[in-house]
């Protein structure tokens, strides 16, 4: 992969007060524009803890127990783990092509669905399923918060709930609002500070676990094929949605190599992924994670539970941080006319609403399981377009041709829409759904074959396949 320049930097009196405002951590105001040359800084190292941060992560405890509930042994699990997180690979592809293009991975995305058509799948891709993993992640943390609300003393009613589900959502989109320049430099010391929390934890859970389990009625053939492929998409499902990835390396130099942009960003966000989901799956070897929650409070001194209880909270707004930061930049590249900050207001509004409906009236692990294994028939897609284009192209990405909306523009195509990206997301999405399977929907493929579910790399390999063959035919990326 190789990088070309972006067009020429805004006049100094533009990039100067945003320069001032990043490097002092008051609020970024960029959103989707080109980021000058003279604001890109850092090397692409710094990437590491920017991801690692977010992974730190409490519904990682809960995923990894799911793989054991689910009835596999505790080998079949890490195979399943190791495995799913490799997908971490395509968030690091993805993110190199942010300083290429110098702007944010919502517009980049123009290049493989047309100025028009990419509004389209921003809708669904960058507003809704942003708001679900925004509802995932603030569910996993307010579960936790409520139970320590609880302890305190504090009634327990649907009031209590709402109010710290809606307290923990504002300081998330409080770090969203500041953007970039808060996010490398917070996360960076997060990232240390959550680890040796969920160390401390892991130490507890490692005195507890039972490392010779075997589950009493240990699956074969046909329902242990369905369960891994079931177990790999909920693994999977995480690092396929992070196709903003670009977002978070678009203010890097121009020169970056893209092979280390893809390394830090995937070894960052891999390493914590792995090393917390196991330490969930052996955590329900022996402790009852059907309430995560209770189980671990269970094995921790008393003094250390509010702090365990904080660092969830505090790990859950550096992952929604950076997806409501991401979604605010998706909802401007839509064409909606808003500055920044009220776009992060609109979905963490959206994202809010969505979680009290997950906690008041919905059942935590089954939202979890159901959303993890449904939203891969348009994340998995999706990456797959992307990583393809990218290949396709030697990431070789213009963002001044990218931002031009004009009829006849470098990106407008047929009426405005990339027909091979819109086609190889359809099919590979319809595809994807087709070998779902889900207590919510099992799909035709899935249920003739026993409820194998294999929609990660049925959807993946066709959507690539088809985009690969529909740009050679209509002749829409030239040759290099």
């Amino acid at each position: 992969m190789t990088t070309n320049d972006t067009a020429a930097a805004p006049p100094a009196e533009e990039a100067g007060p945003e320069r001032a405002a990043r490097e002092n951590g008051r609020v970024e105001t960029r959103g989707i524009e080109l980021v000058p040359g003279d604001e890109r800084t850092g090397r692409p190292r710094q990437l590491f803890a920017v991801w690692a941060a977010p992974n730190v992560s409490y519904l990682s405890f809960v995923v990894g127990a799911t793989m054991i509930l689910m009835g596999l042994s505790l080998p079949q699990a890490v195979g399943v783990i190791l495995a799913g997180n490799l997908l971490w690979i395509c968030t690091g592809i993805v993110a190199a092509s942010g300083p290429a293009a110098g702007t944010s991975g919502s517009v980049i995305s123009r290049a493989m669905y047309g100025v028009v058509g990419n509004k389209f799948v921003l809708v669904l891709t960058g507003w809704l399923i942003a708001a679900a993993y925004l509802a995932l992640n603030w569910s996993a943390a307010s579960v936790a918060a409520i139970g320590l609300a609880d302890r305190l003393g504090l009634p327990r009613n649907s009031a209590v709930d709402a109010a710290v589900i809606i307290a923990i959502a504002a300081c998330t989109v409080l770090i969203a609002i500041f953007g970039y320049a808060l996010i490398v430099r917070l996360y960076t010391a997060l990232s240390v500070l959550l680890t040796v929390v969920f160390v401390v934890v892991t130490g507890y859970v490692l005195a507890e676990a039972d490392f010779s389990y075997a589950p009493a009625e240990p699956l074969e053939g046909a329902a242990l094929a369905a369960t891994i492929g079931a177990a790999f998409t909920i693994i999977a499902s995480t690092p396929l949605s992070y196709s903003n990835s670009p977002d978070l390396a678009r203010y890097l130099p121009r020169d970056s190599r893209p092979v280390a942009i893809a390394g830090w960003t995937a070894f960052g966000a891999y390493l914590p992924s792995v090393v917390f989901t196991t330490v969930g799956a052996l955590a329900a070897t022996s402790l009852d994670m059907t309430d995560p929650e209770g189980a671990l409070e269970s094995i921790l001194p008393g003094w250390f539970v509010p702090v365990f209880v904080i660092a969830v909270v505090v790990n859950t707004m550096t992952n929604n941080g950076m997806t409501a930061y991401s979604a605010s930049l998706a909802i401007q590249s839509v064409g909606v006319r808003l500055a920044r900050i009220p776009a992060v207001l609109i979905i963490g509004v959206l994202g809010t609403a969505m979680t009290l409906y997950a906690i008041l009236v919905f059942d935590f692990l089954t939202s979890v399981n159901t959303m993890l294994q449904l939203v891969v028939a348009v994340t998995g897609p999706a990456m797959a377009v992307a990583v393809t284009d990218l290949i396709l192209r030697r990431n070789r990405y213009r963002g001044a041709d990218l931002l031009e909306q004009r009829r006849g523009g470098p990106f407008w195509y047929r009426g405005g829409v990339h027909w091979a990206g819109i086609l190889a997301l359809v099919v590979g999405g319809l595809t994807s759904a087709s070998w779902v399977s889900t207590t919510f929907w099992t799909g035709p493929v899935a249920t003739v074959l026993g409820g194998v579910d294999l929609a990660i790399p049925s959807g993946m390999l066709v959507a690539a396949a088809v985009y690969w063959a529909a740009t050679r035919v209509l002749r829409s990326i030239p040759r290099a």
